[in-house]
């Protein structure tokens, strides 16, 4: 327990043997220091999901039984893939424990009566701490005495400081600017306000993007498919009294039908897309928000330091006492000694030689004007209208123009000097005081915009992204800073009414079970559609607290909007962690940066419209890698069936299944690589099975018919008269192998040299396929329309020839378990090579399967693969 209170003066804190009762109760300020999964957990989780337990099982099986290339096969995929998962969780987990939104400063405290410094976690409930100008506040308690002015910016996103008198809650995190103030420590550790936040921050929220998910979905319903097809398959291996050998080799084929390398093949589409945008303002912390912001079509963003620079610009200067105010305000500006964002914006605007001083008042939030006397008796004052205007000989000389500015968004203080010659801005007892005023002029002063912000903007209307600004400060300031940002604002909205509606709906969502439940939940409902109506129609909210920002944001995705939240403050970063995509400027607090998904390292707005061209880039370079991959599968798996039912063996080993590194995953690392930005396909999974379906139902069939005709050609060229010595004979000069006097030696003759022709078809119809996605001439564009980029095309080339290299060197054949280009082999599948193609052709150019099955009736962009 690390709250509670114990009543001590302010003038003597706790005592020693207090300050040990505390600390062995637990009740100290310590660092928050849970919140992340254990690295034994995320290694248990890569390393031993299910699928890699079945890789691994199998490849421990074909270890014991001696067959090391099998076994490697079988464990290598599963071992990159878990590596990849685990240190992108490994290094998202260092850097969330690294997160602390307290310093390491030693902070004042009162013990047995005397002042001492002590680390901010040696801090315990009820310690009263000194609290001084320049600080941070480590804890959570009630000013006891004193006075304070803290910046809770970072907290609530509140630009101006808020006094805090005896009796008022200073927060940890807020740091003191003015003042001094005895705080007593109330709640501490993960109970404060900065523990709790940080607790939040630290929450792993990853979640899986939509083409993660699709993916996520093939694979399970392949693994679903294929273990029914295992299970028929082994079943009949043993009926027929297959070797326990030849059971795990086919398990291991079975098993590898899983475009499991899918997901390695994303992981290093996010990596290089990380590093593409690292280059151009975007710093990509989760590797899959590369591909998340491409789905954003809501931007939510804080007001200071994203739209704006955080600076103020000097708008206008409006006289009021018909003498020209400019050089009174240039002087005011450059004789200043402590500058803040008001008179640093006059100085840049108006720029002036100091003038000697007699005297200065510095500005402070609680006074809310500064002033400064001449060394020649002239005192000028430079404050808010209504602080200024009592002093003034007509209060309400001013209060029109100073509305009408104030609803045009624009900040507006008032300059004014002393109506008595020779008036000081102090009382009797020194303390700051206004005499009698004279308004000079009225100064208008409007945020900054960033550069490219209002092109960023226009973009992203353009395509068709909603933008909406969530502020701290006053609804119409902000509204009319995204007016000038080029937004279309509407009617702003208070965060009072977001509060209101969500309270509401928090309060009956926690009510009793009653009887009137029923009418409860219904109210809750109406008041949550209340809630997502308003939010939905409203772009600007003012004077929003964290909370709130993040309520909105939780609202926008019950309407099934896909949302990214910018900011750069401490306030912002639960609502970060409850969008899909959280952006942080690099300008902004460590908090905020360490919680983002992405970093603009430019604090440039306009650095996230690459990253939706990358985001599509990627999303097209997967697609058309998935329907290279599920083509493979599917027509892997019948063949399976196919030779199976015909009962000619098995037609593939674990060796020649490793081929497919070849065939199907380097072309589709390329294609990944090279692919261009283009709209996503809103009908991915439709457009595959379009794709799929025929293309394998094609290539199966062709395969199947290679594989019978090697396996019965060879078969009966062995058999034929022949004594078992020449059977050995031909056997080996077939295979380049030496068996023993087995009577098998004529079927496991014809088994290799079948599987040698079916690896060989298929590995070409692979590369040929590519050519139908991505046709480089119109006569190949029987699937989709040509494409302009050339490199495809040569890959296939080269693929080709790296692969009649390997099956022609014998060698390379032999260890991926081929018996190399035997003329019969060569015979066979050419000739059905080119009867394939012209099938492929026919059955693609005129949607064959599609009049068969009816689907070419139904909704889609049938026939438009992402390319």
């Amino acid at each position: 327990m690390t709250t509670g209170t114990v009543q001590t003066a302010p003038d003597d804190g706790l005592t020693a043997a207090q300050v040990a009762a505390a600390r062995r109760a637990g009740r100290t300020n310590a660092p928050v220091s849970a919140g992340t999964r254990g690295y034994g957990r995320i290694l248990r989780t890569n390393v031993f999901s299910f699928y890699n337990t079945i890789l691994f099982a199998i490849g421990l099986a074909l270890l014991v039984l001696g067959r090391y290339g099998d076994a490697l096969t079988s464990v290598g995929l599963g071992l990159v893939n878990a590596v990849v998962g685990a240190v992108q969780e490994m290094r998202a987990k260092r850097k969330l424990d690294r997160l602390q939104l307290l310093d390491a400063a030693e902070v004042t405290v009162v013990r047995d009566g005397a002042e001492q410094r002590v680390p901010a976690a040696d801090v315990v409930v009820g310690d009263v701490l000194v609290v001084r100008a320049g600080e941070q506040v480590v804890v959570d308690g009630p000013v006891l005495t004193g006075r304070a002015e803290a910046d809770e910016s970072l907290l609530t996103g509140e630009s101006d400081p808020v006094v805090k008198d005896p009796g008022d809650l200073l927060r940890s995190g807020s740091h003191c600017v003015a003042g001094t103030a005895r705080q007593r420590a109330t709640a501490v550790g993960v109970d404060s306000y900065a523990g709790r936040l940080t607790l939040q921050a630290r929450a792993d929220t990853t979640e899986a993007t939509p083409l993660q998910r699709r993916i996520d979905f093939v694979v399970r319903l392949t693994m679903v498919l294929v273990v029914l097809m295992s299970g028929a398959i082994l079943a009949q291996a043993f009926l027929e009294g297959f070797s326990l050998l030849r059971v795990v080799q086919i398990t291991a084929v079975l098993s590898g039908l899983v475009p499991y390398g899918l997901f390695f093949l994303i992981a290093v589409a996010y990596t290089r897309g990380a590093a593409r945008l690292a280059g151009r303002g975007a710093l990509v912390q989760r590797v899959n928000a590369v591909e998340a912001v491409t789905h954003v079509d809501v931007v939510c963003t804080d007001k200071t330091g994203t739209l704006t620079t955080g600076a103020l610009r000097l708008d206008r200067v409006d006289p009021l006492d018909g003498t020209e105010p400019g050089p009174v305000l240039a002087r005011f500006a450059a004789s200043v000694t402590d500058p803040n964002p008001t008179t640093a914006a006059l100085a840049a605007a108006l720029p002036g030689a100091p003038s000697e001083l007699r005297d200065e008042v510095p500005f402070t939030s609680s006074l809310r004007w500064s002033g400064q006397v001449t060394t020649d008796g002239e005192a000028f004052v430079l404050g808010a209208p209504d602080v200024l205007a009592p002093h003034l000989g007509d209060p309400d000389a001013v209060a029109d123009r100073v509305a009408a500015r104030a609803a045009a968004g624009l900040r507006v203080l008032l300059l004014a000097r002393s109506a008595r010659p020779a008036a000081g801005l102090r009382g009797d007892d020194g303390r700051p005081a206004l005499p009698d005023l004279v308004p000079v002029a009225l100064v208008a002063l409007s945020d900054e915009l960033r550069p490219g912000v209002a092109d960023a903007l226009e973009r992203f209307a353009a395509d068709g992204v909603a933008v909406k600004v969530l502020s701290g400060d006053d609804p119409r300031t902000v509204a009319t800073l995204a007016a000038q940002a080029g937004l279309d604002v509407g009617e702003p909205v208070d965060g009072s009414a977001v509060a209101e509606l969500a309270d509401l709906t928090e309060s009956s969502d926690s009510a009793d079970n009653t009887a009137d439940s029923a009418d409860s939940a219904d109210n809750t409902a109406d008041r949550r559609a209340a809630l997502d109506a308003l939010v939905a129609r409203t772009t600007v909210f003012g004077r929003v607290a964290p909370e709130q920002k993040e309520r909105i944001v939780a609202s926008l995705r019950r309407g099934g909007a896909h949302v990214a939240m910018l900011g750069d403050g401490v306030n912002d970063a639960r609502a970060l962690k409850r969008a899909h995509v959280g952006v942080a400027m690099r300008s902004g607090s460590a908090v905020t940066r360490d919680v983002a998904d992405i970093v603009l390292v430019d604090d440039s707005f306009a650095a996230l419209l690459p990253a939706r061209t990358e985001g599509r880039r990627i999303v097209d370079g997967i697609a058309v890698s998935m329907y290279v991959f599920l083509t493979r599968v599917a027509t892997q798996g019948l063949v399976i069936m196919a030779v199976t039912m015909l009962g000619l063996g098995f037609p593939y080993s674990p060796t020649q299944v490793g081929l497919t590194l070849l065939t199907v995953g380097v072309p589709t690392l390329f294609l990944t690589l090279w692919a261009t930005p283009s709209e996503p396909d809103p009908d991915l999974l439709g457009n595959l099975a379009r794709f799929v379906v025929p293309a394998s139902v094609v290539t199966a069939g062709a395969g199947t018919v290679v594989y019978t005709l090697l396996y019965q050609g060879i078969l009966q060229g062995f058999t034929s008269g022949r004594t078992p010595e020449q059977v050995i004979a031909q056997f080996q000069s077939y295979t380049g192998l030496t068996y023993g006097t087995d009577a098998d030696f004529a079927e496991a003759a014809a088994t290799l040299g079948a599987q040698t022709g079916l690896s060989t078809f298929v590995g070409l119809a692979s590369f040929v396929l590519i050519l139908f996605l991505l046709p480089p001439h119109r006569f190949l564009a029987a699937w989709t329309a040509p494409v302009p980029d050339r490199r495809p095309a040569w890959l296939v080339l080269g693929l080709t020839l790296v692969f009649a290299g390997v099956v022609g060197t014998p060698a390379l054949s032999s260890y991926v378990g081929l018996t190399g280009a035997e003329p019969p082999v060569v015979l066979v599948v050419l000739p059905t090579l080119v009867c394939w193609f012209a099938v492929m052709w026919v059955v693609l150019r005129f949607r064959v399967m599609d009049r068969l099955l009816g689907t070419d009736r139904l909704p889609g962009r049938v026939g438009q693969p992402p390319s």
